[in-house]
């Protein structure tokens, strides 16, 4: 009898053993899952980089413009640091995810745009802006004043719309009614005028033409990015919605775009770990601002370095981080105002 219980009691044990080894050798699986509607392919974390370089390109360009004139402007490097990193790019997703038609060609579009523009700008400004500019200091007239503004508000617009939507003849007509015609320096005022007004019509004409074949060619863009996340604050930060909720497990709708940034760092910050991302669950990118030669964190491998051109011994590091890890990352950053630059969402 004893026998018989001894041999009973060890079988429990071994069971015992067993379930607890079983439950330790399987994660826990989430019950909460991004609707299929609302996922999207993980190579457009990749193919958003090169958009959004011509966000942080004119963004460099506000800042230069604010104690510099355009003419040092490094416009010939930027058009080169473009077509790289977009080089980068399809050197990480070919073969490696289906190819993305509608984004490689959206890219090309504007890229194409902005060498051209970034070539005109370069060419004059060494030609003829450098004469008008001789001697005289940085916004030395209203119309470089007017100018420095006006491209400050157009950064803060196209981080969260597209730069077709300006409205770039409002500040054409700022420039011809608010503006003094006569004043010091004559001849900087005149040709501000001349090259003010020549862009700013060519890219409301521009950005019309490709508001209109935008909207015909491409689906209205979703406003949200769906995103599955445990222990979600009870306050929300600004701009997120709770979709549904299972346990510590969130379904939460971010907004992109720049918002996307806001919204995860104020998450992060108050403790949520990210686990889905419009259905993906693998990397997403993140753009790190900092100087040259300090290393990423292990789990967040280098895609590839852009020195900021206009700012010496600083750099741009373009980070692969698992959605798992985006929490801990943030965090690692977050006592350094202006490191992380953007999350590049889905």
């Amino acid at each position: 009898m004893k026998r018989l219980a001894s041999h009973f009691l060890f079988a429990a044990m071994v069971a015992l053993a067993t379930m607890a080894t079983a439950a330790t050798a399987l994660p826990e699986q989430p019950t909460l899952h991004v609707p299929p509607q609302d996922r999207r392919g993980e190579e457009q974390t990749y193919l958003t980089f090169p958009e959004w370089f011509l966000v942080f390109s004119p963004a460099e360009y506000a800042d230069w413009l604010q104690q510099h004139p355009p003419t040092h402007f490094p416009f010939f490097a930027h058009i080169g640091q473009f077509w790289s990193a977009y080089g980068h790019v399809i050197a990480a997703t070919r073969g490696r995810y289906p190819f993305n038609g509608e984004y490689h060609t959206m890219i090309c579009v504007i890229g194409a745009s902005t060498t051209v523009e970034y070539t005109i700008k370069g060419v004059y400004d060494t030609l003829i802006g450098r004469l008008s500019q001789f001697s005289l200091p940085a916004n030395a007239t209203p119309e470089d004043r007017l100018a420095t503004r006006v491209e400050r508000d157009y950064v803060d617009f196209i981080r969260v719309e597209p730069w077709y939507k300006f409205d770039f003849m409002g500040p054409l007509r700022k420039l011809w009614s608010d503006t003094p015609w006569w004043g010091p320096h004559a001849l900087r005022k005149w040709e501000r005028r001349y090259a003010l007004s020549s862009e700013w019509l060519v890219k409301a004409a521009y950005g019309w033409m490709l508001g209109k074949a935008a909207h015909e060619t491409y689906a209205i863009p979703k406003e949200n990015t769906p995103v599955v996340a445990r222990n979600a604050p009870a306050d929300l930060p600004a701009g997120v919605q709770l979709l549904a909720q299972q346990g510590d497990e969130y379904l939460l709708a971010l907004p992109r775009y720049q918002g996307f940034s806001d919204a995860a760092t104020a998450l992060a910050r108050r403790g949520t770990t990210f686990e889905e991302i419009a259905g993906n669950r693998d990397t997403i990118l993140v753009s790190v601002l900092g100087a040259r030669g300090i290393a990423p964190p292990d789990y967040a491998p280098v895609f590839f370095t852009q020195p900021l051109l206009t700012k010496p011994g600083q750099q741009r590091e373009v980070l692969q981080v698992p959605v798992g890890k985006l929490e801990t990352l943030l965090n690692r950053y977050a006592n350094v105002p202006g490191t992380i630059e953007h999350i590049f969402d889905y």
